[in-house]
């Protein structure tokens, strides 16, 4: 049995197994048969997607797939991966899927599930539906007239999930007065994005809102903040918000044209959600890699750090278990709990902008609250993916930066969830030197591994 799903569900690229119409096929059979197995009367499962060329095709095979197990189909169209979660709860549906690769370009494409309730999928889950796809345990079922499912569009799902999330910002305060640039990364928050801005008073700039398949994350978004702190600059903006291409993640640009990453972005929340007597337990949830700094600087504020592996949906299991509202990933992925139930780009935006509003503070000075270690991170493309722990080459050169950092920084090596990608991290008190480690590293694993 093959291994399909990484740490945001299946991804490759489009039209290539396991993102190939067949494939899909059997993942909607497998996943409206899993979710069946839940609930009474007709059932009912959520497809959106993001703006990739690719996404008619993976819509319709996947929409076959469970229609022939008995399970109504309802299409929603490009939508961030967020709202996907919120209608999911809303319509009280049986499971929801997303269409997309994220921040992959376009030639990529992905499959990933929410629960009844809006949350990712554990990996138990994720597993019992591998093993159907694989087993062939239900290529039996085949339900027949009336029990077929049928599938249909609605049109308020965007207008919807808009009117939701502008409740997280508070009805004191609206965006009046306040210049703020939109990078959509002609993706699937291009029309929700700058309308929740709009609506709320802000005097909007809209970059890269224009999708036409093939140009999402295309030198834009997320992956690009450059672009956006230039447009904050060149305009004068008093904030700057670059999503990905799903609209779960946001990075931002202060007033003056500096990059604000997931880190400081968590820092600010949790300081001001303490102050307010919000912050759950007076801890934040994050990953492994999460900035040295971010501790430093949460600790003299009294407030604990959780870390936990990469991926928003490792963030959000550990929140869930523990109680906890506030979490995310330094990549910009965060989680206000109290409000949805996984990373959302438009939420943390007006939250960001909830505290700049409610402190007259600009963005700039609400992220010193915390100082960043050097750090730099180097990718390395594989051919495969074996343990790293058992390549007693590449852990000799990891043991002898270790070595040399002792407690003065730390080293991250590991493989990326969704690519065929090795990811060495290092912080340290050094930038030129920890990126000379990071390449000692990096190239043991490209003379091992190397794709």
């Amino acid at each position: 049995m093959g291994k399909l799903f990484g740490t945001d569900g299946v991804r490759g690229v489009a039209n290539v197994y396991p993102m190939n119409v067949e494939t899909a096929v059997k993942i909607g059979r497998a996943a409206a048969h899993v979710f069946k197995k839940t609930g009474v009367g007709r059932h009912k499962i959520i497809i959106g997607k993001d703006t990739r060329l690719s996404g008619y095709m993976l819509e319709s095979a996947l929409m076959s797939g469970i229609c022939s197990m008995g399970v109504d189909v309802v299409l929603v169209g490009p939508l961030p991966t967020p709202a996907i979660a919120f209608i999911t709860k809303n319509l009280r549906a049986d499971a929801g899927v997303v269409i997309s690769a994220s921040h992959n370009p376009y030639q990529d494409n992905g499959i990933k599930f929410f629960s009844p309730e809006g949350t990712k999928l554990p990996d138990k889950v994720e597993e019992e539906m591998e093993a159907l796809i694989f087993n062939g345990d239900i290529d039996s079922i085949r339900p027949t007239a009336e029990e077929v499912g049928k599938a249909y569009r609605i049109d308020d799902a965007e207008g919807r999930y808009v009117s939701y999330i502008k409740t997280s910002f508070p009805r004191e305060h609206d965006l009046t007065g306040l210049k703020v640039v939109v990078d959509c990364a002609n993706g699937a928050a291009y029309k929700a994005a700058p309308l929740v801005m709009q609506e709320l008073g802000a005097e909007v700039t809209v970059t890269h809102d224009h999708p036409n398949g093939t140009n999402i994350n295309d030198g834009c978004g997320a992956l690009y903040p450059d672009v956006l702190c230039e447009t904050v600059r060149r305009n004068g903006a008093d904030i700057g918000i670059a999503l990905d291409g799903d609209g779960d993640r946001a990075i931002f640009s202060d007033e003056q044209g500096n990059v604000v990453d997931g880190d400081p972005v968590m820092v600010l929340s949790a300081v001001d959600m303490k102050s307010r007597g919000l912050l759950a337990g007076n801890t934040l949830v994050t990953t492994v890699m999460s900035n040295m700094g971010l501790e430093v600087a949460l600790r003299k504020h009294g407030i604990g750090v959780i870390r936990t592996q990469v991926g928003d949906r490792y963030v959000a299991e550990e929140m869930l278990r523990g109680g906890y509202n506030l979490g995310g990933e330094q990549s910009g992925h965060i989680i206000y709990m109290d409000y949805n139930t996984t990373g959302d780009g438009i939420l943390s935006a007006l939250q960001v902008l909830s505290v700049m509003k409610r402190t007259g503070k600009p963005l700039s000075e609400l992220a010193a609250v915390m100082t960043t270690y050097p750090q730099t991170l180097l990718n390395v493309a594989v051919r495969e993916k074996p343990p790293l722990g058992e390549m007693a080459d590449i852990q000799k050169v990891i043991l002898s930066v270790e070595q040399r950092l002792q407690d003065q920084g730390r080293v991250l090596v590991r493989y990326s969830g969704t690519e065929l990608k090795a990811r060495v991290m290092i912080e340290g008190p050094d930038q030129s030197e920890i990126m000379t480690m990071a390449q000692r590293i990096a190239d043991a694993i490209q003379k091992k591994l190397g794709a």
